[in-house]
């Protein structure tokens, strides 16, 4: 969707005079002070970097004349980051720095600003997500700062999505099927920057983002236990100053992605999480608990009413009584439901594909996700130019036959 810059600013302003205080506080200072635009030289000149450690292996997911790259990485945190700045250098430096310059001046504050809100929000989030950040800026020589700075964007952006999850008897196969439109701003161009990455981490669960060049947290994404993530933003800037003393969801949905291996241990460490502002999320697993909720997390209700977790068929749903066995979902009323009623027993993948690209946010469709989280597919469809996602074809990868080094071994079955 356009971005409507008085809200924005509104937002940012309030965002950026937020007062409150923590034990993140230190950590958000020694984040902030680590390289700014101003001390980079000199940061530069105090210690060595690493040499090259290890190479992504980048390859092409194509349907017709669509092309999306493919990088598998591997390693630590801080390995994985460097492989894919040095893989994707030329993307992140032609679209990271003009971005973030750009959207600092519609909003009206400065690059350091931005970082500054990155640093807070960050003291409390996965140290492995900074890590990876410093490997990305050390091998795509862009700042540190840049890229702090840049993932604040998406804390201050309003934006709304739609996610749908079906298993069991609803699909024809029994296998979890788990949607993901992400509605955003066409204008930010991220789109025109699309990649999808496979983590294959020495510590912790290999897992799979949607994204784009020079971004780490994951607006969505799928493990290799079958943890399939989606949200969906509720928040206006007229809610605004947000808290920003907690991690982000694109952090914690990091910190799932590594970590989670069932539903359970998802929701754990979702209620683990202080909320920023207000959010739906659909969390989905496709191979232990077999089944997906649907969340309400609005920070600003009054305490006992912030948090609210749905199952299929529950009455309690908002939607009811349009609910479903072996369905969850969240279309904003964009007319999902009588789909899903009538397909039910024969949903698949490309039939959720089909439904997804129905019920998007036409002007602001960026990406829509259709993830398989038992046997472990997905599509993925980027918009391109002024062409959106529910407009163009989708690519398609199987995380199981995955060999992107050629070694005749599946990426995925040498680690685990």
């Amino acid at each position: 969707m356009p971005i409507h810059i008085y809200r924005l600013l509104i937002l940012t302003t309030a965002l950026l005079n937020v007062g409150q205080t923590g034990f993140g506080d230190d950590k958000a200072t020694a984040i902030a002070a680590g390289e700014s635009p101003t001390n980079t030289q000199a940061v530069g000149k105090m210690f060595t970097r690493p040499a090259s450690l290890g190479k992504a292996s980048r390859t092409m997911l194509t349907e017709g004349e669509v092309q999306v790259p493919l990088l598998v990485v591997r390693g630590t945190p801080y390995e994985m980051g460097r492989q894919l700045g040095v893989a994707m250098q030329d993307e992140i430096r032609a679209f990271i720095p003009a971005t973030l310059k750009g959207v600092s001046q519609k909003l009206g504050v400065s690059i350091e600003d931005l970082q500054n809100v990155w640093a807070r929000t960050a003291a409390y989030a996965d140290d492995r997500v900074e890590q990876e950040m410093l490997g990305m800026a050390d091998g795509s020589g862009v700042p540190l700062s840049t890229l702090q700075a840049v993932h604040a964007v998406p804390l201050l952006m309003p934006y709304s999505c739609s996610s749908i999850a079906a298993w069991g008897d609803a699909t024809e196969d029994g296998h979890l099927y788990q949607t993901r439109n992400l509605d955003w701003s066409m204008e930010i161009g991220a789109h025109e920057f699309p990649v999808v990455v496979v983590y294959l981490p020495d510590h912790g669960i290999p897992h799979v983002l949607p994204t784009f060049a020079g971004f780490i947290g994951a607006h969505t994404g799928m493990n290799v236990k079958g943890i399939a993530l989606a949200e969906m933003g509720d928040a206006s800037g007229k809610e605004a100053p947000y808290f920003v003393h907690a991690p982000h969801f694109t952090v914690f949905f990091r910190t799932m992605l590594y970590d989670a291996d069932s539903l359970t241990k998802t929701i754990d460490i979702f209620e683990a999480q202080p909320m920023t502002k207000r959010y739906h999320f659909v969390f989905g697993d496709g191979q232990t608990d077999n089944r997906a909720v649907k969340i309400l997390a609005h920070s600003p209700e009054p305490e006992g009413q912030r948090v609210a977790i749905w199952k299929d068929n529950d009455p309690t749903d908002e939607f009811a009584p349009n609910i479903m066995a072996c369905c969850v979902y969240n279309d904003e009323g964009r007319g999902a439901f009588p789909t899903l009623k009538r397909e039910t027993g024969k949903l698949n993948g490309e039939k959720l594909v089909a439904l997804a690209n129905t019920i998007p946010i036409k002007g602001g469709n960026v990406v829509n996700v259709v993830y398989d989280a038992t046997a472990l597919r997905m599509w993925v469809t980027y918009a391109k130019g002024d062409r959106e996602a529910y407009q163009r074809p989708s690519v398609f990868l199987d995380l199981k036959a995955l060999d992107a080094d050629e070694n005749g071994t599946p990426d995925i079955a040498a680690v685990e």
